[in-house]
């Protein structure tokens, strides 16, 4: 199973890419990065838009769509694992994770997305959801790997 970030803007040097780096390494998946920006001066609904557009253009075929959103729903770090091996049992060719734009998504990228997921009420800036995702990615390896994992001891998944 292939995993795919698509997220809107560039990530530049620091310690975020470092982060981001680390977790892809120590994760056994493949996960392939897309970035998308609008450069135009758009305002907040036409750039909103035109972002939606990019990342839709962008969607690997027959992706399963999983929407990094701060209205989405909440889940574990163990329920996160388990949606990812039963996607992979199923046989899911691609797993494909979106961050969105500053302004959040257009309508039709949400309409699109099977999943609207939240890492909490607070927000975040992009490159540290791009940080959380990836850990939560190599998290998820670990659990289902049979890595110890403290905050569910006893659960089954």
């Amino acid at each position: 199973m292939q995993l795919t970030i698509i997220a809107v803007g560039r990530m530049k040097q620091g310690p975020e890419s470092q982060q981001i780096d680390t977790y892809l390494k120590r994760c056994p998946w493949s996960v392939k990065i897309i970035e998308v920006e609008e450069k135009r001066p758009l305002t907040g609904p036409e750039r909103m838009t035109r972002e939606g557009d990019l990342i839709l253009k962008s969607l690997p075929d027959n992706a399963f769509v999983i929407a990094l959103d701060e209205r989405g729903k909440s889940m574990r770090s163990v329920k996160f694992a388990t949606m990812i091996r039963d996607h992979q049992d199923r046989g899911t060719a691609n797993l494909t994770f979106l961050i969105g734009g500053a302004d959040g998504y257009a309508h039709h990228v949400k309409e699109r997305a099977n999943i609207l997921l939240s890492f909490g009420d607070m927000t975040w800036p992009h490159m540290m959801a791009r940080v959380m995702l990836t850990e939560q990615l190599y998290r998820a390896s670990c659990i289902l790997s049979g890595h110890p994992y403290h905050k569910d001891q006893g659960q089954n998944f």
